[in-house]
């Protein structure tokens, strides 16, 4: 496995999409299945924490009722936290 540095999240996420193709076409030894489990293991952390991160900077616009964009006294638009929604 490269070293987590050199993965953005996109080459991380294909990455992890290898591993599954690998894993559920083809009959692999326990070893190197072990070692792909623990690769996959490290990437799902790694875009796990990327996730995090982006979503700690993404905020919502408020807007008013009439679809407009909110902006406060200084000229620079409200925002608000993201609000998650459960399924």
């Amino acid at each position: 496995m490269k070293e987590l540095q050199t993965y953005t999240f996109e080459s991380a996420f294909a990455r992890l999409e290898e591993i599954l193709n690998t894993m559920n076409q083809s009959s692999i030894a326990l070893e190197e299945s072990l070692r792909l489990y623990e690769e996959a293991d490290t990437l799902l952390r790694f875009c796990e924490t990327q996730l995090t991160q982006a979503e700690t900077k993404i905020e919502l616009l408020v807007k008013n009722r009439d679809g407009n964009i909110a902006m406060s006294e200084q000229g620079s638009p409200l925002l608000q936290p993201l609000a998650y929604r459960s399924s």
